[in-house]
C-alpha cells in the first residue's frame, strides 16, 4: 500500500539506485532522484512516474561540499519532508593498492563516503521530524579485502562503521539507521569490469560471467532489482526496531560468520 512518504535516493540514474527508486515508487508517494546525469535521471522519473509515484530529478555531485544542502533544500521546497534517505551513489576505483595515488584514493572516498555523510546530516533534522530511516550501501569487499580491491574495502569498510555512528545517535533523535552490504550485482559498472578482467584471464566476456561467479563461491551475479526489494524493506513499517546492522546480501560469498 502506497504511503503519503517522500524519499530520496542518490545514485537514482542507473543500476541499484534506479532499481530501487522504481521499487521504492511502489510504496512512497513521492521520490527524489539524485545523480550527476539529467538526461539519465529523468528516464528514471518518467518510469516512476508510470508507476504512480510523483518525482523530483536533482543533477547534481555529492563530491561537492554544497550538493548536500541543495539537495535537501530541494526535496523540502517541494515535498515539506524526508521520510527515507538511501545513499546508494558512489564508485571506487578497482586499482591495486601499490598502483594508487592520493588522488585516487581522494575521489574514491570523496562520493561514496564523504557524499553520504555530508547528505545524512543535512537531512538529520528532516529526519527527525518524520522518525524517518536512512540506508548507507557498503559492498561485499568491506569483509573480504583484497590488493586490487584496497580502496574498495577500506571505503565501504568506513561506511559501515559510519553508520553505526549515525545509528547510534538516531537512537535519541528517532532516525533509524543501517548500512545495506550487497556482493557481486550485474550492473553497467560490473559488466564494464567483466569487459576489463575478461582478456586480462584470456577470456570472452560470456566466458568471464560464468567464471567470475564461480571464483567468488556463488552460484550466479545479483540483480539490481533483488538488492532494491531488501532495501525498501529495510526502510519499510515492517523494519523499524532494526538499526545500527550492517544488512548482507551476497549469494553466500561471504563465508565466515
Amino acid at each position: 500500500m502506497k504511503t503519503n512518504s517522500v524519499a530520496v535516493v542518490t545514485g537514482a540514474s542507473q543500476g541499484i539506485g534506479r532499481a530501487t527508486a522504481l521499487r521504492l515508487a511502489r510504496d512512497f508517494s513521492a521520490v527524489v532522484l539524485a545523480a550527476r546525469n539529467k538526461e539519465d535521471l529523468e528516464r528514471t522519473a518518467a518510469d516512476v512516474n508510470a508507476v504512480g509515484a510523483e518525482s523530483l530529478v536533482c543533477a547534481l555531485d555529492l563530491r561537492d561540499p554544497c550538493s548536500a544542502e541543495i539537495l535537501v533544500k530541494s526535496t523540502l521546497d517541494r515535498f515539506g519532508k524526508i521520510d527515507a534517505l538511501l545513499n546508494i551513489a558512489g564508485a571506487v576505483p578497482q586499482i591495486d593498492l601499490f598502483e594508487m595515488t592520493d588522488a585516487q584514493w581522494d575521489d574514491g572516498a570523496a562520493l561514496k563516503l564523504h557524499g553520504a555523510r555530508r547528505l545524512t546530516i543535512k537531512a538529520w533534522d528532516a529526519l527527525m521530524a518524520s522518525n524517518g530511516s536512512v540506508v548507507l550501501i557498503s559492498g561485499s569487499a568491506a569483509l573480504d579485502p583484497k590488493p586490487g580491491f584496497a580502496a574498495v574495502a577500506a571505503i565501504n569498510a568506513a561506511i559501515i562503521a559510519l553508520a553505526k555512528a549515525f545509528a547510534e545517535q538516531g537512537i535519541q533523535d528517532g532516525v533509524q539507521v543501517n548500512s545495506m552490504v550487497p556482493g557481486a550485482v550485474m550492473t553497467g559498472r560490473r559488466r564494464s569490469f567483466l569487459d576489463r578482467w575478461a582478456p586480462a584471464h584470456n577470456l570472452t566476456v560470456d566466458e568471464a560471467m560464468k567464471k567470475f561467479p564461480e571464483e567468488a563461491g556463488i552460484a550466479r551475479f545479483g540483480t539490481p532489482e533483488e538488492i532494491a526489494d531488501l532495501m525498501a524493506f529495510m526502510v519499510s513499517p515492517a523494519a523499524k526496531w532494526m538499526t545500527g546492522v550492517s544488512v548482507r546480501m551476497d549469494g553466500g560469498e561471504i563465508k565466515g560468520l
